[in-house]
């Protein structure tokens, strides 16, 4: 019982957290650039966890372990905090967190490609109903309807995050939700390093409130919900884990229209209600027959 409190908690800290980082993100793009967003960012969020690591006096990853690692923190952070960056300069928040709540079945896809489990047929109609829906919100982002280039980037970000959850997993069971976790942020760090030219100027030239919310972007919404989707994977398997991401979209739009005055166009609601409706279907066949949930049900019964 116990156990599941702590993941509902888990889930509900990220899906807050990440849900109000859309918003912040434009927010932010107001006065910087996305390069230099996502670098601040991360390095606001790098920062506190070195600082966390040093009091808890966190293990060194295994050198074997070091290029694996990287490549985590570059598919998990680089590529997906950049190009989400890029795509939300002409995407609204809302719009881009229902994009990114393709992410479960991305996961679900790579699971079944690599690691032979097996994607059943409710979860490729699901899978097409989502996408159908994607496509939606990429011409009706804006009120107008043309095709939006911000949403292949957004998409291709949310795939880079895809990666990084499901082939994580061994080195959760490793290391620690908490170690592994802030090993990949301090390397998707690393690798935005690219994008420090001119960052202290943008610091200097942009307003208050874009450096101070990039500054809880950094502290909150970069560091806490992948802890929380890590411990929730170490417990329950990447495709359960993820499923919780599909909410985001809901509590996304409500805090865009209160913080931006964002109100989403027609097409992309409908294409919002497509994309939930088939993460739904996607997610719920993957709960279904994960051989975790096989498994709490062979041991219930």
């Amino acid at each position: 019982m116990k156990l599941r409190y702590n993941v509902l908690f888990a889930y509900s800290l990220a899906v807050i957290l990440w849900a109000s980082a859309f918003p912040g993100i434009r927010v932010g793009l107001e006065s910087y650039g996305p390069f230099h967003l996502a670098l601040l960012r991360m390095l606001i969020g790098s920062l506190g966890l070195l600082i966390f690591a040093v009091v808890v006096n966190m293990r060194w990853p295994d050198k074997r372990d070091i290029p694996a690692i990287l490549l985590f923190g570059f598919f998990g952070f680089t590529m997906y905090h950049t190009l989400l960056n890029v795509g939300e300069r002409t995407v609204d928040a809302g719009a881009a967190s229902l994009i990114v709540s393709t992410t479960p079945i991305l996961s679900a896809l790579l699971a079944s490609f690599f690691l032979k489990e097996r994607f059943h047929h409710t979860g490729w109609i699901g899978s097409i109903t989502a996408f159908l829906g994607v496509s939606l919100i990429s011409f009706g982002t804006g009120g107008k309807i043309h095709f939006e280039i911000g949403v292949l980037f957004i998409l291709i970000g949310a795939l880079g995050e895809s990666i990084y959850f499901v082939f994580q997993v061994p080195y959760l069971r490793k290391y620690g939700f908490l170690p592994f976790t802030t090993y990949t942020i301090l390397s998707g760090t690393l690798f935005m390093l690219l994008f420090s030219p001119g960052l202290w100027t943008a610091v200097q030239q942009s307003s208050l409130e874009s450096t101070l919310t990039v500054i809880y972007l950094g502290l909150l919404p970069t560091v806490i919900p992948y802890f929380a989707i890590a411990y929730a994977t170490s417990k329950h398997g990447a495709s359960e884990a993820t499923s919780s991401l599909y909410l985001t979209p809901v509590l996304a739009i409500f805090i865009s229209w209160l913080w931006l005055g964002e109100v989403p166009a027609i097409l992309s609601v409908i294409g919002g209600a497509f994309a939930l409706i088939g993460v739904s279907m996607t997610t719920w066949t993957a709960f279904k027959h994960s051989p975790l949930q096989r498994k709490r049900i062979k041991e219930n019964y």
